[in-house]
């Protein structure tokens, strides 16, 4: 069922006080405190005003993103309740399959999974412009800004062209999805399970396996081969971060939201702990985690045809993944000695 978000005048002034009362608070720290969507708040600003801070666009995101190239230098922001994964450069190479795309550029190197993509907004925070993009439930799916180093005529350009005909303030969303249940261990065929996984040949297919017997991603971290797979205490991140940054490390790391899959490859540098966040702050690529949100850390081994992969993954109390880190690699190429070493120094 849908929910019109009321939109009023009394929800745009609870908002602008909220921001009077707390001015380095972020929309989505204002949206939880107000009980609404990240997205009803952005709606509240949209008007048929030449110079609204809002413009609601149509929903023909893969034609939208396939002109974001235009833009030149960007920055691209997907997060979690738990992790912020910013990243500077160009999208490049843009392509859509079905409700599949992605963008293949060394610098932005995203997983798009359109199905979860339903508003857009081209906003205008005090000079600071971007496209914001949600799911059904008004909760941010990924998000594009405007550096200094962007072709402001070329956003200028994009926004009148994915302009929606209609720019009303009230917004209709859908609860999302309930999560699936998880099967009781005991109905779960473990032997099949744990030899299945024993003959993977692309990291890819785990998701597949996942799938076939049933099991939740933390569920198959318990049941897993136990040579494959071993629990770790939750400040191993910091530990691989700091030893990876201190060898000049090249890494990836993974971080997604329910539409948008968003990858860091190469070093890490500067790294900053700031109150409950530690942080990666290098001029090209910022990560924030909120370390108390890590319930469970593992370190697990993926059978590929090009040797076991080892992978570094963080999960919340609920079981949703937060990151994952695995160590530089292409397809075809044995992962890095120096990762398997620090990886398992853990």
């Amino acid at each position: 069922m849908s929910v019109i978000e009321s939109t009023t005048a009394t929800l745009a002034e609870r908002w602008a006080q909220f921001k009077l009362e707390n001015p380095k608070s972020r929309i989505r720290d204002a949206a939880g405190q107000l009980g609404i969507s990240e997205a009803a708040l952005l709606a509240t600003q949209c008007t048929t005003e030449a110079d609204a801070p809002v413009v609601r666009l149509t929903a023909d995101f893969p034609a939208l993103l396939a002109a974001v190239p235009t833009l030149g230098h960007v920055m691209a922001l997907t997060r979690n309740d738990s992790v912020v994964h910013e990243r500077k450069g160009p999208y490049l190479k843009v392509s859509f399959n079905g409700p599949t795309g992605l963008v293949l550029g060394d610098d932005i190197d995203l997983r798009l999974f359109m199905s979860h993509w339903h508003f857009g907004f081209a906003v205008n925070e005090n000079g600071r412009r971007s496209l914001q993009f949600f799911a059904q439930d008004g909760e941010a799916v990924h998000k594009i800004y405007l550096t200094e180093a962007s072709n402001t005529t070329a956003y200028d350009e994009l926004v009148n062209r994915f302009r929606a005909a209609e720019q009303t303030p009230e917004l209709a969303t859908q609860p999302a999805p309930e999560a699936t249940p998880e099967t009781p261990d005991a109905d779960i065929d473990v032997p099949g399970f744990r030899e299945a996984w024993r003959q993977l040949t692309d990291t890819h297919a785990f998701f597949g396996l996942l799938r076939t017997f049933g099991v939740s991603r933390t569920q198959a971290l318990r049941l897993g081969p136990p040579e494959l797979v071993q629990r770790l205490d939750n400040e191993a991140i910091v530990r691989a971060l700091e030893a990876a940054a201190a060898t000049d490390l090249g890494i990836m790391l993974f971080v997604a939201s329910r539409g948008c899959i968003q990858i860091h490859t190469g070093p890490v540098k500067r790294l900053v702990a700031t109150g409950p966040w530690f942080n990666v702050l290098d001029p090209d690529f910022n990560l924030h985690l909120k370390l108390g949100d890590v319930a469970e850390t593992w370190l697990v081994k993926k059978p590929t045809t090009d040797g076991l992969v080892h992978s570094l993954e963080l999960y919340d109390a609920h079981g949703r993944n937060l990151l994952l880190f695995f160590g530089k690699r292409k397809p075809g190429i044995p992962e890095q000695d120096a990762w398997r070493e620090l990886v398992n120094k853990l």
